[in-house]
């Protein structure tokens, strides 16, 4: 059995339909396994972990991912939820894939990032940002600064920052722009913005980020979508200095294009 199998985490959603079955036929077949449910991943050591499955949806792969990036593990994602955008593999090729990855034959496609300084809490997330004020019910004045450079004032109910992965996922809803994961660059969306005139904007991934909320001591700050984080003054978002590696397999050979084509239905016309 290759080296590159040993000291696995086998990260399963227990809510997510076969996902637990597949858990433990996966542990048969890899070198010293353990698994975990999602909620134990964060209070888990991976010191030792050089490789993470992820099995559910795109939701547990970005959690194997925030946690993994830290340490340089790799992550390979199973789909058994509804979309799979970043989990490629479907529960019935599980021998296949494991034959795959034993064998060597893959590759690894890594990953911007973005790292988050809330003062007391530093974090990353492989997707986005999103920033709201204290008050979900109504709308916030949000002081965006790149650089240091003040940038502009947003009276919008938040703001989305997002890496070329997240593109298409909250940031591609709220009308910001799709980005090929090849590109160096992160995206900043307002959320229902009620100026007119307000757009999304591209930026590059050296530019640093500071947001400040002028009309409101708090906001609220999620990371792919997983756990919210109170933040009083202000929050720093720059490029994580390492990415995320996900594991992707020789015989895919999917173009981003692809993808968009077949999980987002790109440019398809709509069904009768």
């Amino acid at each position: 059995m290759a080296n590159n199998l040993k000291k696995t985490g086998i990260i399963y959603n227990p809510d997510a339909k076969g996902a637990y079955n597949l858990a433990k036929k996966l542990e048969s077949n890899l070198c010293e396994p353990f698994l975990l449910k999602i909620n134990e991943l964060n209070s888990t050591d991976l010191t030792d972990v050089n490789f993470l499955v992820s099995i559910g949806g795109d939701g547990t792969l970005l959690k194997c991912a925030d946690a993994g990036a830290p340490l340089d593990i790799k992550i390979f994602g199973f789909n058994v939820g509804r979309l799979g955008y970043l989990a490629q593999a479907m529960p019935k090729d599980y021998k296949k894939v494991i034959e795959k990855i034993k064998n060597e034959k893959y590759k690894i496609d890594e990953r911007l990032m973005l790292k988050v300084d809330c003062g007391k809490k530093t974090f990353v997330a492989l997707n986005d940002v999103v920033i709201k004020g204290e008050v979900f019910s109504r709308t916030s004045i949000l002081k965006l600064y790149i650089n240091d450079i003040f940038v502009s004032n947003y009276l919008a109910d938040g703001l989305i920052i997002s890496t070329p992965t997240g593109s298409t996922a909250y940031n591609l809803s709220a009308g910001g722009p799709v980005l090929s994961p090849k590109i160096d660059a992160f995206t900043i969306v307002p959320i229902c913005p009620h100026t007119l005139s307000v757009r999304p904007i591209v930026i590059h991934t050296t530019d640093k980020i500071r947001i400040e909320m002028s009309d409101l001591d708090k906001f609220y700050v999620t990371a792919d979508g997983q756990n919210v984080y109170e933040v009083e003054g202000e929050i720093s978002i720059e490029k994580y200095e390492k990415k995320a590696k996900l594991i992707t397999l020789d015989e895919e050979k999917k173009e981003f294009y692809d993808i968009l084509r077949e999980k987002l239905h790109w440019g398809q016309k709509p069904e009768k």
